[in-house]
């Protein structure tokens, strides 16, 4: 199986591409060695193994000024794409993505992404809980500065511990993933109200005092491309107001009664708000 994930036009590439591989035996171990590129490092993750569905990860390490992509790149760059096909005894795999961190691209615009280290949590369903699982994953990635780097990368860990000792850190790369909320939940960061103005999409924000949160959306499909919501210098009073254009459609699309999904971001919090266009 292959997670699916948006595509985007990428950032200027450098020549080349980095392959990397990494092919180890299935044996008792909760992570399998980093493998070292010029500017990143990769490994794989197991949980421990309790029933048909575990949780797993991928881990990326990453050299200060470096940074890789989220699900969404943003303006520019290239999302990692992650293909388990070749895994034994292995039904399904659901990447959960970390609430990204956004920063200057280099040409005007603003990418979103990870910068040191970030660790993907995955779900693993086996075919059948009785029999190993052996968790196979060839990953693509772009490592980036000012130019980027493709990397490929290929991974094999067998899911064999009763008590992983990588489960605290797999936990705690749950908590970094925004969860599910809806319009106007009472929590201190929430999203109070999306509003249609022509073009532009209004998006009101309810934030603890002094926080910053940041807001990104997708569209219905990995086709479109829209832009990151920018704050408004002025905002109606009690609430933080984000705006966005209707641009990057797919030719032939429309935006009425588009299925939109809403990220936001706070200093230590994450959800993610499912929304209908009007």
């Amino acid at each position: 199986m292959t997670a699916s994930v948006p595509h985007h036009l990428a950032a200027s590439l450098a020549a080349g591409v980095i392959v990397v591989s990494l092919i180890v035996g299935a044996k008792a171990e909760d992570a399998s060695p980093w493998q070292v590129d010029s500017h990143s490092q990769v490994r794989l993750m197991a949980g421990s193994r309790s029933g048909p569905v575990m949780l797993g990860g991928i881990a990326f390490q990453l050299q200060p000024g470096w940074h890789t992509y989220w699900r969404n790149p943003g303006d520019s760059g290239v999302p990692p794409r992650f293909d388990f096909s070749k895994s034994d005894n292995v039904e399904a795999v659901t990447v959960l993505w970390p609430a990204p961190k956004k920063f200057e691209d280099g040409a005007g615009g603003q990418s979103l992404g990870y910068v040191k280290h970030v660790v993907m949590p995955l779900r693993v369903v086996a075919k059948d809980a009785g029999k190993p699982v052996t968790l196979r994953a060839a990953i693509s990635y772009a490592v980036c500065e000012k130019l980027c780097i493709p990397v490929e990368a290929q991974a094999e860990l067998a899911f064999t511990s009763v008590a992983s000792t990588e489960d605290a850190a797999l936990t705690a790369a749950l908590d970094t993933v925004p969860k599910p909320a809806t319009l106007g939940d009472p929590n201190p960061l929430t999203i109070r109200d999306v509003k249609r103005d022509g073009k532009n999409v209004l998006v009101d924000v309810v934030a603890p005092d002094g926080g910053d949160p940041s807001l990104f959306v997708e569209g219905p499909t990995p086709e479109w491309a829209l832009p990151v919501p920018k704050l408004q210098a002025h905002s109606p009073a009690g609430v933080k107001r984000f705006e966005f254009e209707l641009d990057g459609l797919p030719p032939g699309a429309s935006a009425d009664g588009a299925a939109l999904k809403l990220t936001l971001v706070g200093a230590d919090k994450a959800y993610e708000f499912n929304v209908n266009l009007n």
